[in-house]
């Protein structure tokens, strides 16, 4: 018996060797080409074009955030996104809740109705001209409600919030019925209080997705200076295009190509820090949005 337990603790030690192995390998496949774009947008293009990766300070320089930030497109773009952003997500975070916690009550009249037109929706859609028709007719086009309110709420998201909702004890809410709360009063005072996590796994979907989405504003935007910074990125790294006043207009050709260079590293770093800023204060929560999703 003795010996059993000793060749299963071998056994344990030697897989969890190859779990940390394999999960370190991951990490450096993640992590390598991110430490390769933050110290490209710190080097000469000319030493990153020839030699890569340079530790020598003479060959550093911040020319290419000086060029980001002198010129109004990037930083632009960057102040849209942040206010889609955070728009999108607050008209999804809140609807969301309120859609979510009315279907996780036992006697809401016609729940199973209305649950399977969610569910309809998640399988079937009328397609993009018929939405693109739909934001014309509403005169939302060329305006930043035209990224904010379509897609905003998702029926996968509700689906997460109500599972969450229907886990927290029923005792809370009857015990506050007897003291006299009102519905509102119980869904303001306990249950929000309470969907902290929830909150915050829904809200850090919706900025992430919305942050990193450029199609609706390729489709409903056509003044470049509503663009979002992934708009202007995409120029930028796709289609080689660099607004004139980041580069000058007397360079030729190559010298062109060689500062894009330099600004399309700039440029992904500059976008990449508002989720990594974000990320770590919404991770504790993140498991638990995780958790919920594995309950469905």
């Amino acid at each position: 018996m003795n010996s059993n337990i000793m060749n299963n603790s071998k056994s344990d030690k030697i897989l969890l060797f190859f779990n940390k192995l394999f999960l370190g390998a991951i990490v450096l496949i993640v992590t390598l080409p991110l430490l390769y774009v933050l110290l490209g947008s710190f080097l000469q293009p000319d030493i990153l074009l020839t030699k890569g990766i340079s530790f020598d300070p003479k060959h550093w320089t911040f020319d290419g955030y000086v060029r980001i930030f002198n010129d109004g497109s990037i930083m632009k773009g960057f102040l849209n996104s942040i206010l889609y952003s955070t728009g999108f997500t607050l008209v999804s975070v809140g609807f969301t809740i309120l859609a979510g916690y009315s279907l996780s009550i036992e006697n809401l009249v016609g729940k199973k109705i209305i649950m399977l037109y969610f569910l309809f929706t998640m399988f079937f859609n009328g397609g993009m001209v018929p939405t693109y028709l739909l934001v014309k007719d509403l005169g939302l086009l060329n305006s930043p409600w035209a990224i904010i309110l379509p897609g905003a709420i998702t029926v996968w998201n509700i689906i997460l919030a109500r599972t969450y909702f229907k886990g927290l004890p029923n005792e809370l809410k009857e015990a506050a019925r007897i003291d006299g709360a009102s519905d509102a009063r119980i869904f303001l005072s306990i249950i929000l209080p309470l969907a902290k996590p929830i909150i915050f796994v829904l809200a850090l979907y919706s900025f992430i997705g919305q942050w990193n989405a450029y199609f609706d504003a390729m489709i409903y935007l056509e003044d470049r200076s509503l663009h979002p910074l992934q708009l202007v990125l995409r120029d930028i790294l796709i289609q080689n295009e660099v607004e004139p006043g980041m580069i000058g207009d007397q360079m030729a050709r190559a010298e062109l190509q060689r500062i894009a260079e330099m600004i399309k590293y700039s440029a992904i770093v500059i976008a990449s820090l508002p989720l990594m800023i974000m990320y770590p204060f919404f991770q504790k929560y993140f498991e638990k949005g995780v958790m919920v999703g594995s309950l469905k």
